[in-house]
Order: structure tokens, then C-alpha cells, then sequence
């Protein structure tokens, strides 16, 4: 396999690895963990609503798979010593390129609901955008379980 290629298919690799870490932190999913789990259910009224994003995960999968591809591109740069140096530099820029890639990828945008309930507190709640369109003034259920909250219609 020729370098180009050997690139390239590092490239699509990563970029697999990466679409799977995302998480859905939307309204409507649930983990495996809170399946068949036991929840609370509170009521209340949407008093705002506001845009907001969601940062996305910063685990090693990105650092690595960008080290491996900057490795792999160094690699093909210089002869002799300055080989072994492009490498090198090709990995710490491409581990701090995948890293920022990670985050970029799986940043989310979200919505931040603040409900009045209707035991009188007022709670605001950060989910990421789904299917349900919330309004100002609609009626929800906050739904609790093992110390996370979501808001449903």
C-alpha cells in the first residue's frame, strides 16, 4: 500500500472511530443504564427556552488516531535524521489536530429550558436539541434518574 493510501485509509479510520463516540444527550434517549430503571416525575411550565451548545467529548481516540496520521504523514517528509524529527513533529501536531477534530465532531447543539415546577422551584434543565419542540408556556414532565434529569412534552 502506497503512502497516500496508507494516509488516506488512516483518515477514514479515525473519522469512524470519532462519529462513534458521540453521545445522544437528547430528551428522548436513554442510556442502558436508566432502561427499566425506576424514575422520578415532576411537573412544571416552560418559562424560557435559549440556544446553547453542547461541547463535545475529549477522549484519547482523538489524540491517537491524529498521532498516527501525522506520524504516518512526517514520515514521508526529509531523509536521514530529519525523517526521524518530521515524524516526530508530524505526530504531536497531528495528536493536537485529532484532539481538536474529536471535540468539533461531537459538539452538539443544545437547549436550555427553564421550567417552573410546580412545587414553586424554578430549575433550568440543558438538553441536546431532538424531535420535541418545546414553547414558552408548555406543560412538561421532568424526568429523574440516576442524577440526570431530562424534560419531555
Amino acid at each position: 500500500m502506497n503512502r497516500p493510501t496508507l494516509i488516506l485509509t488512516a483518515l477514514f479510520a479515525s473519522a469512524a472511530l470519532l462519529s462513534g463516540c458521540a453521545s445522544n444527550l437528547s430528551g428522548s434517549s436513554y442510556s442502558r443504564a436508566d432502561a427499566r430503571s425506576v424514575q422520578n416525575v415532576r411537573m412544571g411550565t416552560i418559562e424560557s427556552l435559549r440556544p446553547v451548545q453542547i461541547e463535545g467529548t475529549k477522549t484519547p481516540i482523538g489524540t491517537l488516531a491524529g498521532t498516527a496520521i501525522g506520524g504516518i504523514a512526517g514520515n514521508s517528509i526529509g531523509g536521514g535524521r530529519g525523517k526521524a524529527i518530521t515524524t516526530i513533529l508530524g505526530g504531536v501536531a497531528g495528536g493536537a489536530a485529532g484532539s481538536a477534530v474529536e471535540e468539533g465532531i461531537t459538539r452538539t447543539q443544545g437547549v436550555e429550558i427553564v421550567v417552573r415546577e410546580d412545587d414553586g422551584g424554578t430549575r433550568a434543565y440543558v438538553q441536546a436539541v431532538d424531535s420535541q419542540q418545546f414553547r414558552v408556556g408548555d406543560r412538561v414532565r421532568i424526568m429523574s434518574v440516576n442524577g440526570a434529569s431530562r424534560v419531555t412534552l
